[in-house]
């Protein structure tokens, strides 16, 4: 007997190269069975998914989630699960010493599955008058260490951005050794590199197979793309040495003509993220799918653009083996998405504007099996026995 499944639906699960109709059986909170066809008469629950796409739940690695306590802070469950986003991690609100609050109030109280990089600074992102950085004494190495050894903490994240009147590889350097010491990945917030004072190529030159660079398709100075319209050879450089390219939309830090540039040039990110906040939430972001959605308009194959919230960002932290796809014994975390033909209309960060369509929009998911974020624009026909 299943508890529910999901019938005639599109399944795209990237991990296992899977792109066609099935129903998708799940029983206690797991995936039992993907068949092209199963027996609605054996479960409890019924849904009707045709003319849906069916994917893992979508998974976004850059957020804020700091209600209350960071000032960029927003709802874990209304701004993610609700939109489909079934795991989210916090990329360095919290500190080590406000990560216990952010762990204790947060994280453990959210229906949304929440992870978290630390912030290298001790003190998180509190406030927008100071960088954390400015002054290299918010740093604490040894603090860092204790609290990163956190199960629930993915790796160690540095803004490089505001950091004073030092080089930004001062405190990415002691990033870097802590991250090192715990065995985990370091994100590393690029901006422009006239506030950074050191270039982009010096920034990549230190990072680790792992190590992840987000905003970067930012349209700032001493970006990914050169003066010259050429992706930096610093950074083909760094991939080929194995570090990951995030996107990192935010409020600040998305372009489409950098992002068509470095695409055009065969520069695509490894994982798409919203980097959703107070200041991005209405726009020019508002969720992880419509970040997506840009990205589909400039090209990127469905499929492709999927594993990029699934798969890639499962795999970064370490849980690909129960998330991220949607084999039998997964967790039966899901996202049921429609894709509309209607004409949208998208903005970046710095007001140019992209229109077209096609376009996903959420219309339900599945955490653990159970049926979250049904709206009243769901539509989907729920038979129960």
């Amino acid at each position: 007997m299943f508890d529910t499944l999901l019938q005639g639906g599109r399944v795209i699960d990237p991990i296992h190269g899977f792109d066609g109709p099935a129903d998708v059986a799940i029983a206690d909170g797991q995936i039992a069975a993907i068949e092209p066809r199963l027996d609605g008469s054996s479960s409890r629950q019924t849904v009707d998914a045709c003319g849906l796409i069916v994917t893992p739940g979508l998974i976004d690695l850059h957020v804020h989630l700091y209600w209350g306590v960071s000032h960029y802070g927003i709802d874990a469950d209304t701004a993610c699960l609700a939109r489909g986003v079934t795991t989210a991690v916090d990329a360095g609100s919290a500190g080590a010493l406000t990560y216990p609050g952010l762990k204790r109030w947060i994280m453990d109280a959210s229906q949304t599955e929440l992870y978290a990089f630390l912030n290298i600074a001790y003190l998180g992102m509190i406030g927008d008058q100071v960088g954390e950085l400015e002054d290299l004494r918010f740093i604490d190495d040894e603090l860092a260490l204790r609290v990163g050894r956190s199960s629930e903490i993915v790796g160690i994240k540095v803004r490089l951005d505001r950091v004073g009147p030092h080089a930004a590889t001062l405190p990415l350097r002691r990033a870097l050794t802590v991250a090192e010491r715990l065995h985990k990945p370091l994100m590393v917030h690029i901006g422009s590199a006239r506030r950074m004072h050191v270039s982009l190529g010096d920034i990549l030159e230190e990072l680790r197979p792992g190590d992840i660079v987000t905003h970067m398709y930012h349209g700032k100075d001493g970006g990914l793309v050169g003066d010259d319209g050429l992706v930096c050879p610093a950074a083909r450089a760094a991939r080929r040495r194995g570090v990951l390219f995030d996107v990192g939309h935010g409020a600040g830090s998305y372009s489409f003509p950098v992002s068509r540039a470095a695409l055009a040039q065969g520069f695509g990110p490894d994982v798409i993220s919203s980097d959703l906040h107070t200041y991005s939430l209405v726009a020019p972001v508002r969720d992880l799918v419509t970040t997506l959605n840009k990205f589909l308009l400039l090209g990127l194959s469905l499929v492709d653009a999927i594993g990029m919230v699934t798969a890639a960002p499962a795999r970064i932290i370490g849980q690909d083996a129960r998330i991220g796809h949607l084999g039998v014994g997964a967790e039966a975390d899901i996202a049921l998405l429609r894709l509309d033909s209607g004409e949208r209309t998208y903005a970046d960060c710095e007001g140019n504007r992209l229109s077209g369509g096609p376009g996903l929009t959420v219309v339900g998911a599945l955490k653990r099996g159970t049926m979250v974020g049904l709206g009243p624009n769901s539509a989907l026909g729920v038979q129960t026995l």
